[in-house]
């Protein structure tokens, strides 16, 4: 946790969407020098897929900056949604992880009425789950599969955002995990970068809708990012090279896209609605 790794050796996993502890080097998910300044003491965060990658670094920050957490995972990723639980939990900060699938509308309902009940309130939603199948040719993306990506990458969104927006009031935000891939394309991730992109609209069109509410909507987009989902979607010798076509020449770690996170939950983004941060490695976007 200690150093920012500028390459990764050669290495896959077979299941999506991946493990942190199987990883080489683990990724960094908050800097160690990192001073917590009460930015979000008292608040109460959901965050979905919060068990590893950037869930986990939006996890830790919250919990340093004051907040209780909760987050659901998949089953599969105990291990995982564990160590963040102890990560939250040594930070002074009531954490509740919740196991499930987020393709399951009821699980989508429950994870906001259990935060609810169980932590007192909600304040703060970060949509982050997500999945992605790599596919040279979109013949080879079946019916199954877009269905599948969509469940996961978005209607969950539209799912847990629906059943928040009962307890969320004034000052309250959500933050939704879209993609680089929604501004520029990616060829072998049709499927992915359609969800990502419906991410976009869609954070757009509910910051204007709950304008009123005085309830905040914004997206965090990230470039090449080293988290569970890279080695659990492409093969050994890309994965090695991963992040090395950025400006930077070199992936991004968690912990330097989790404070994009509490700058949006917290009033120091108060004017800011409708938008998405870029930690991208320097590549320039036309948003």
């Amino acid at each position: 946790m200690n150093a920012k790794p500028t390459f990764q050796p050669p290495q896959h996993q077979d299941q999506q969407p991946g493990l942190e502890s199987e990883m080489t080097p683990q990724p960094e998910y908050i800097r160690p020098g990192y001073k917590g300044s009460d930015k979000l003491q008292g608040k109460i965060a959901l965050i979905t897929g919060g068990d590893s990658g950037i869930g986990r670094s939006v996890a830790v920050h919250f919990a340093r900056e004051g907040a209780d957490v909760a987050f659901c995972y998949l089953p599969s990723e105990e291990e995982d949604a564990y160590q963040t639980r102890q990560l939250v939990e040594q930070e002074g900060r009531r954490c509740l992880s919740m196991p499930g699938d987020l393709r399951d509308p009821g699980f989508c309902q429950e994870i906001v009425t259990r935060t609810v009940e169980e932590l007192g309130g909600l304040n703060i939603l970060v949509n982050n789950a997500a999945e992605q199948f790599p596919s040279k040719d979109l013949t080879e993306i079946t019916d199954q599969q877009w269905e599948d990506t969509f469940q996961v990458n978005f209607f969950s969104f539209v799912r847990v955002t629906r059943a928040a927006l009962e307890h969320l009031q004034e000052g309250d935000s959500i933050i939704n995990t879209s993609s680089i891939n929604a501004y520029r394309g990616h060829e072998q991730l049709v499927d992915y970068t359609s969800t990502k992109g419906a991410i976009t609209a869609f954070t757009r069109s509910m910051a204007q809708q709950l304008a009123d509410k005085k309830i905040r909507v914004n997206a965090v987009a990230p470039g090449p990012i080293w988290t569970p989902l890279i080695p659990a979607s492409f093969p050994a010798m890309k994965v090695a090279m991963f992040g090395k076509d950025t400006t930077m020449k070199r992936a991004g770690q968690p912990s330097e896209v989790g404070p994009c996170y509490v700058f949006l939950a917290c009033e120091d983004a108060s004017y800011i609605t409708g938008q998405a941060l870029h930690p991208n490695g320097g590549e320039v976007l036309n948003t």
